[in-house]
Protein backbone atom coordinates (compact mmCIF):
# COMPACT_ATOMS: atom_id res chain seq x y z
CA UNK A 1 0.00 0.00 0.00
CA UNK A 2 1.26 3.85 -0.63
CA UNK A 3 1.50 5.02 2.74
CA UNK A 4 3.18 2.97 5.98
CA UNK A 5 1.78 4.38 9.75
CA UNK A 6 5.17 5.83 10.11
CA UNK A 7 5.25 7.74 7.07
CA UNK A 8 1.90 9.01 7.90
CA UNK A 9 2.45 10.12 11.51
CA UNK A 10 5.74 11.85 10.26
CA UNK A 11 3.95 13.80 7.67
CA UNK A 12 1.06 14.83 10.19
CA UNK A 13 3.26 16.21 12.73
CA UNK A 14 5.35 18.18 10.91
CA UNK A 15 3.35 18.90 7.82
CA UNK A 16 2.91 17.63 4.45
CA UNK A 17 5.75 19.91 2.71
CA UNK A 18 8.25 19.94 5.57
CA UNK A 19 11.51 18.46 4.77
CA UNK A 20 10.40 15.87 7.83
CA UNK A 21 7.59 14.88 5.20
CA UNK A 22 10.25 14.92 1.94
CA UNK A 23 12.12 12.53 4.25
CA UNK A 24 9.58 10.06 4.88
CA UNK A 25 8.69 9.95 0.86
CA UNK A 26 12.34 9.54 0.19
CA UNK A 27 13.45 7.00 2.68
CA UNK A 28 10.12 5.18 3.39
CA UNK A 29 8.99 4.19 0.05
CA UNK A 30 5.65 2.79 -0.96
CA UNK A 31 5.48 -0.50 0.07
CA UNK A 32 3.34 -3.07 -2.05
CA UNK A 33 0.65 -5.35 -0.55
CA UNK A 34 1.70 -8.88 -0.88
CA UNK A 35 0.20 -10.62 2.00
CA UNK A 36 -3.84 -11.59 1.90
CA UNK A 37 -6.18 -10.33 4.68
CA UNK A 38 -6.21 -13.80 6.59
CA UNK A 39 -2.24 -13.93 6.85
CA UNK A 40 -2.36 -10.23 8.30
CA UNK A 41 -4.84 -11.65 10.94
CA UNK A 42 -2.86 -14.23 11.81
CA UNK A 43 0.37 -12.11 11.73
CA UNK A 44 -1.20 -9.43 13.88
CA UNK A 45 -2.36 -12.41 16.94
CA UNK A 46 0.79 -13.77 16.82
CA UNK A 47 3.05 -10.90 16.57
CA UNK A 48 0.78 -9.33 19.34
CA UNK A 49 1.24 -12.36 21.72
CA UNK A 50 5.08 -12.53 20.53
CA UNK A 51 5.85 -9.01 21.50
CA UNK A 52 4.01 -9.47 25.19
CA UNK A 53 6.33 -12.70 25.87
CA UNK A 54 8.94 -10.80 24.94
CA UNK A 55 7.72 -7.32 27.15
CA UNK A 56 7.08 -9.62 30.26
CA UNK A 57 10.53 -10.55 30.51
CA UNK A 58 9.95 -14.48 29.54
CA UNK A 59 13.11 -16.41 28.05
CA UNK A 60 13.90 -15.39 24.22
CA UNK A 61 12.96 -11.99 24.71
CA UNK A 62 14.91 -10.44 22.17
CA UNK A 63 13.71 -13.34 19.84
CA UNK A 64 10.26 -12.86 20.80
CA UNK A 65 10.26 -9.02 20.51
CA UNK A 66 12.02 -9.15 16.49
CA UNK A 67 9.86 -12.26 15.29
CA UNK A 68 6.69 -9.92 17.12
CA UNK A 69 7.79 -6.45 15.85
CA UNK A 70 7.92 -8.30 11.93
CA UNK A 71 4.91 -10.21 12.29
CA UNK A 72 3.02 -6.60 13.48
CA UNK A 73 4.98 -5.07 10.43
CA UNK A 74 3.21 -7.63 8.55
CA UNK A 75 -0.19 -7.27 9.92
CA UNK A 76 0.20 -2.99 9.94
CA UNK A 77 1.53 -2.95 6.08
CA UNK A 78 0.52 -6.12 4.03
CA UNK A 79 3.80 -5.72 2.82
CA UNK A 80 6.28 -8.91 3.63
CA UNK A 81 9.88 -8.13 2.03
CA UNK A 82 10.69 -12.00 1.75
CA UNK A 83 7.68 -12.56 -0.53
CA UNK A 84 8.99 -9.08 -2.57
CA UNK A 85 12.03 -10.67 -2.72
CA UNK A 86 10.57 -13.64 -4.20
CA UNK A 87 8.26 -12.35 -6.50
CA UNK A 88 5.15 -14.04 -4.84
CA UNK A 89 1.89 -12.29 -3.57
CA UNK A 90 -0.70 -13.44 -2.21
CA UNK A 91 -3.28 -10.91 -1.49
CA UNK A 92 -6.89 -9.92 -3.21
CA UNK A 93 -6.10 -8.86 -7.03
CA UNK A 94 -7.26 -5.55 -8.49
CA UNK A 95 -9.18 -4.77 -11.56
CA UNK A 96 -6.95 -2.50 -13.74
CA UNK A 97 -9.66 0.48 -12.90
CA UNK A 98 -9.94 -0.22 -9.62
CA UNK A 99 -7.73 1.66 -6.87
CA UNK A 100 -8.29 -0.24 -4.16
CA UNK A 101 -8.11 -4.13 -3.95
CA UNK A 102 -10.83 -6.08 -4.35
CA UNK A 103 -11.83 -7.77 -0.84
CA UNK A 104 -9.36 -5.56 0.51
CA UNK A 105 -9.90 -2.49 2.93
CA UNK A 106 -12.69 -0.99 3.91
CA UNK A 107 -16.57 -0.56 1.86
CA UNK A 108 -19.37 2.17 2.82
CA UNK A 109 -22.52 2.56 0.55
CA UNK A 110 -25.28 5.03 1.66
CA UNK A 111 -28.00 6.81 -0.08
CA UNK A 112 -30.33 9.63 0.76
CA UNK A 113 -33.07 11.40 -1.22
CA UNK A 114 -32.31 15.64 -1.54
CA UNK A 115 -35.62 17.61 -2.44
CA UNK A 116 -33.86 19.59 -5.25
CA UNK A 117 -33.11 19.25 -9.17
CA UNK A 118 -31.03 16.52 -9.88
CA UNK A 119 -29.16 18.75 -11.88
CA UNK A 120 -28.66 21.16 -8.63
CA UNK A 121 -27.47 18.32 -6.74
CA UNK A 122 -25.09 17.36 -9.21
CA UNK A 123 -23.50 20.76 -9.59
CA UNK A 124 -23.35 20.77 -5.56
CA UNK A 125 -21.44 17.72 -5.23
CA UNK A 126 -19.31 18.37 -8.65
CA UNK A 127 -18.12 21.30 -6.77
CA UNK A 128 -15.06 19.57 -4.97
CA UNK A 129 -13.66 22.63 -2.93
CA UNK A 130 -16.75 23.14 -1.18
CA UNK A 131 -17.22 19.69 -0.31
CA UNK A 132 -15.31 19.86 3.10
CA UNK A 133 -18.36 22.08 3.89
CA UNK A 134 -20.49 19.16 4.55
CA UNK A 135 -17.72 16.80 5.06
CA UNK A 136 -16.47 16.86 8.50
CA UNK A 137 -13.34 14.64 7.98
CA UNK A 138 -12.38 16.98 5.12
CA UNK A 139 -9.94 19.75 5.98
CA UNK A 140 -9.44 20.99 2.06
CA UNK A 141 -9.87 19.66 -1.18
CA UNK A 142 -7.60 21.99 -3.70
CA UNK A 143 -8.47 21.40 -7.65
CA UNK A 144 -6.02 21.38 -10.28
CA UNK A 145 -8.15 20.60 -13.46
CA UNK A 146 -10.92 18.87 -14.42
CA UNK A 147 -9.40 15.27 -13.41
CA UNK A 148 -7.20 16.41 -10.62
CA UNK A 149 -7.39 17.22 -7.07
CA UNK A 150 -5.27 17.09 -3.76
CA UNK A 151 -7.58 16.03 -1.05
CA UNK A 152 -6.31 16.19 2.85
CA UNK A 153 -8.51 14.99 5.77
CA UNK A 154 -8.57 14.59 9.52
CA UNK A 155 -7.17 10.93 10.65
CA UNK A 156 -7.66 9.59 14.19
CA UNK A 157 -4.59 10.55 17.02
CA UNK A 158 -4.82 14.34 15.06
CA UNK A 159 -3.07 13.05 12.03
CA UNK A 160 -3.63 14.27 8.51
CA UNK A 161 -3.42 12.12 5.39
CA UNK A 162 -3.10 13.57 1.97
CA UNK A 163 -4.01 11.81 -1.47
CA UNK A 164 -4.05 13.21 -4.92
CA UNK A 165 -7.60 11.80 -6.54
CA UNK A 166 -8.23 11.56 -10.33
CA UNK A 167 -11.86 11.87 -11.44
CA UNK A 168 -12.48 8.65 -14.23
CA UNK A 169 -16.02 8.69 -14.75
CA UNK A 170 -18.12 12.19 -15.08
CA UNK A 171 -21.47 11.99 -16.89
CA UNK A 172 -23.48 15.37 -15.98
CA UNK A 173 -26.21 14.73 -13.77
CA UNK A 174 -25.92 10.77 -13.34
CA UNK A 175 -22.27 9.97 -11.73
CA UNK A 176 -19.00 10.80 -10.55
CA UNK A 177 -16.69 8.38 -10.23
CA UNK A 178 -12.54 8.62 -8.90
CA UNK A 179 -9.82 6.97 -7.54
CA UNK A 180 -6.78 7.93 -5.68
CA UNK A 181 -3.05 8.11 -7.51
CA UNK A 182 -0.16 6.20 -6.65
CA UNK A 183 2.15 7.94 -3.97
CA UNK A 184 -1.45 9.10 -2.11
CA UNK A 185 -1.28 8.45 1.58
CA UNK A 186 -4.76 6.55 1.27
CA UNK A 187 -5.96 4.09 -1.36
CA UNK A 188 -9.44 5.31 -2.41
CA UNK A 189 -11.90 4.96 -4.96
CA UNK A 190 -15.65 5.48 -4.96
CA UNK A 191 -18.52 7.05 -7.22
CA UNK A 192 -21.77 9.08 -6.18
CA UNK A 193 -24.88 8.31 -8.64
CA UNK A 194 -27.58 10.67 -9.08
CA UNK A 195 -31.27 9.84 -10.53
CA UNK A 196 -34.71 11.54 -10.20
CA UNK A 197 -36.71 10.05 -7.38
CA UNK A 198 -40.14 8.49 -8.12
CA UNK A 199 -42.91 11.14 -8.48
CA UNK A 200 -40.57 14.01 -9.18
CA UNK A 201 -39.78 13.94 -5.32
CA UNK A 202 -36.49 15.01 -6.30
CA UNK A 203 -32.88 13.65 -6.54
CA UNK A 204 -31.55 10.11 -4.99
CA UNK A 205 -28.15 10.17 -4.54
CA UNK A 206 -25.95 6.65 -3.62
CA UNK A 207 -22.91 6.85 -2.75
CA UNK A 208 -20.39 3.91 -2.83
CA UNK A 209 -16.85 4.41 -1.04
CA UNK A 210 -13.55 2.16 -0.79
CA UNK A 211 -10.63 2.72 0.92
CA UNK A 212 -7.33 0.98 2.29
CA UNK A 213 -6.43 2.84 5.13
CA UNK A 214 -2.79 3.64 6.36
CA UNK A 215 -2.37 -0.07 8.04
CA UNK A 216 -5.28 -1.81 5.74
CA UNK A 217 -7.88 -3.35 8.17
CA UNK A 218 -5.49 -3.30 11.43
CA UNK A 219 -5.41 0.47 10.23
CA UNK A 220 -9.33 0.89 10.29
CA UNK A 221 -9.29 -1.06 13.48
CA UNK A 222 -7.09 1.31 14.96
CA UNK A 223 -9.18 3.80 13.51
CA UNK A 224 -12.40 3.10 15.14
CA UNK A 225 -10.81 2.21 18.38
CA UNK A 226 -10.48 6.42 18.32
CA UNK A 227 -13.87 7.04 17.21
CA UNK A 228 -13.67 7.19 13.48
CA UNK A 229 -16.27 4.56 11.91
CA UNK A 230 -16.44 5.30 8.04
CA UNK A 231 -19.98 4.41 7.95
CA UNK A 232 -21.13 6.82 10.45
CA UNK A 233 -18.81 9.51 8.55
CA UNK A 234 -20.60 8.92 5.13
CA UNK A 235 -23.90 8.96 6.81
CA UNK A 236 -23.44 11.78 8.45
CA UNK A 237 -22.00 13.30 5.34
CA UNK A 238 -25.03 12.66 3.43
CA UNK A 239 -27.72 14.25 5.70
CA UNK A 240 -25.73 17.10 6.41
CA UNK A 241 -25.19 17.26 2.26
CA UNK A 242 -28.92 17.15 1.72
CA UNK A 243 -29.71 19.75 4.55
CA UNK A 244 -27.25 21.86 2.61
CA UNK A 245 -28.84 21.59 -0.18
CA UNK A 246 -32.49 22.15 0.63
CA UNK A 247 -31.70 24.95 3.11
CA UNK A 248 -28.29 26.20 2.24
CA UNK A 249 -27.74 25.57 5.80
CA UNK A 250 -25.47 22.42 7.63
CA UNK A 251 -26.75 21.21 11.41
CA UNK A 252 -24.52 21.79 14.18
CA UNK A 253 -24.60 21.24 17.65
CA UNK A 254 -21.90 24.24 18.64
CA UNK A 255 -24.01 26.58 21.20
CA UNK A 256 -26.68 24.12 22.01
CA UNK A 257 -26.77 22.69 25.72
CA UNK A 258 -26.85 18.58 24.80
CA UNK A 259 -23.76 19.23 22.04
CA UNK A 260 -20.03 18.19 22.30
CA UNK A 261 -18.49 19.35 25.55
Amino acid sequence: MPGTLLKVAAKSAAGPDSGLARAADRYLPPTPTNVSDAERVVSLGVGGALLLNALAGKHLNLLSGLAGGYLLYRAATGHCPGYQALGLSFANGTGPATAVAAGAGVKVEHGVTVNAPVEEVYRRWRDFERLPDFMTHLQSVKVHDDKKSTWTARAPAGMTVRWEAEVVTDTPNQVIAWRSLPGSDVDTAGSVHFRMAPAGRGTEVRVSLKFDPPGGKFGSFVARLFGENPDQQVRGDLRRFKQLVETGETPTVEGQSHGRR
